[in-house]
């Protein structure tokens, strides 16, 4: 997914680094926050010198390495005047010393009291042998940071330095890359609230070998997903194609068929009216006053217009078939038009090719299937499809607001943005 270069734009970032052979992916986790637009300054632990020099972290993040040997307090290269500059304190890898020390306030390295005078939310990458991560100590400091404004980036099982395979490994860079934009970029409008996105192109089986589908590459939708995780959403992606890379925490689900998406679209939406409750104001001590953001349904998913009317088991061989074969196909469910869309704000995507009659046809889906809004998108021709930009008319009944042409991850910024006001 191509992450925009002004995503994380003025924000600053503490990142620190303990000893662990990790360290080298922190390297990869500067270059992402970097490449993003943040300011990332590094505090590094003397152990983690050992893996890595400080030469490194300074030429990918332009700002000195401050450690146990160079704090200054003649200027701002020290541990109080760096967790006031900080907008996120990252802390990646953490071995189970560093955890082990932070669940207990304990400030005897550089990093830990950057740590300790850090009063933000801070994300902990956790990096430990399987044993070690799963000492029922380590397990318990864990859940102790877990309530001290901590969020903790599971680890992953994978071969470990130790040369055995089990949990404890490092989460990937980007993992924590999108941890920590969801930490800077939360909006209260969105956090919390369920949120469900629908992409690609559905894929209507022949045989079992064989299907209809269109050129749908679903990378809209993985986008539009991946704004709302960072915006702070709770988001379900049911999707035929997703990009990859997307944020491991987000919830995803896998179709194929326009009748199986049509069956978890109606689930999630089931769910998602549920809702979860969140505080909104306490109205005294004694009293919470709790509510239920309303949720969202963006529709971006290209369900077939008509499916084959007998799908047939096995491989149909040509032999069989002669010299012709004639594919019956049937009108198809209209997904958009018959789910339930009371208590759901509900925006609809349309694209078309004819630059006459789209728009209109675009404007006509807002009475004739109940919708809040209707993303409508001119497609040149076939090879629009796939691309990584995109441009978009937000037609509402109350008018039509032009989304520029952009990267899909800036645009569905710009349009959660616009379906605030639905």
């Amino acid at each position: 997914m191509l992450i925009p270069n002004d995503l994380l734009q003025g924000k600053k970032i503490l990142l620190g680094v303990s000893g662990s052979i990790a360290v080298y992916k922190s390297l990869e986790l500067v270059r992402l926050f970097t490449k993003a637009g943040a300011e990332v300054k590094v505090v590094m632990s003397e152990a983690s010198k050992k893996f890595v020099n400080p030469l490194a972290f300074e030429t990918l993040s332009g700002n000195a390495v401050l450690d146990d040997t160079n704090e200054s307090w003649t200027n701002d290269h020290n541990h109080i005047k760096a967790a006031q500059w900080a907008d996120l304190m990252v802390i990646a890898p953490a071995t189970a010393n560093t955890i082990a020390k932070l669940a207990n306030a304990i400030a005897d390295t550089m990093l830990l009291q950057c740590a300790l005078a850090f009063s933000h939310a801070k994300i902990l990458a956790p990096s430990a042998n399987t044993n070690m991560i799963h000492n029922p100590i380590t397990q318990a400091n864990m859940k102790m940071l877990a309530i001290a404004n901590y969020t903790l980036v599971g680890t992953q099982t994978k071969e470990l330095a130790c040369k055995t395979t089990g949990d404890g490994a490092m989460a990937e860079p980007i993992e924590i890359f999108w941890q920590s934009a969801r930490a800077l970029l939360k909006d209260d409008f969105w956090a919390d609230r369920r949120v469900i996105v629908t992409g690609g192109g559905t894929i209507e089986k022949i045989d079992d070998v064989r299907y209809i589908s269109n050129f749908s590459s679903g990378k809209m939708a993985s986008s539009l997903a991946t704004a709302l995780y960072c915006k702070g959403a709770d988001v379900n992606l049911i999707a035929t194609r997703f990009e990859p890379d997307l944020p491991r925490e987000m919830h995803t689900i896998e179709v194929q068929s326009s009748e199986e998406m049509m069956e978890y679209l109606v689930d999630s939406i089931r769910i998602a009216k549920k809702g979860k409750l969140s505080k909104a104001s306490l109205m005294d001590a004694h009293q919470i006053h709790l509510i239920q953001k309303k949720p969202y349904l963006f529709m971006a998913a290209a369900v077939s217009d008509f499916v084959p009317q007998f799908t047939q088991s096995g491989k149909l061989k040509k032999e069989q078939l002669g010299e012709s074969f004639e594919l019956k196909l049937k009108k198809n469910i209209d997904i958009l038009a018959t789910v339930d869309k009371s208590d759901i704000t509900t925006v609809g995507f349309k694209a078309e090719m004819d630059a006459r009659s789209g728009f209109s046809h675009a404007k006509n889906m807002l009475e004739r299937k109940n919708l809040d809004a209707v993303c409508y998108n001119h497609l040149k021709d076939s090879s629009s499809f796939g691309s990584d930009t995109n441009a978009i008319e937000f037609i509402t009944k109350e008018g039509v607001a032009t989304l520029s042409h952009a990267d899909k991850f800036s645009l569905s910024l710009s349009l959660l943005e616009q379906a605030k006001s639905l």
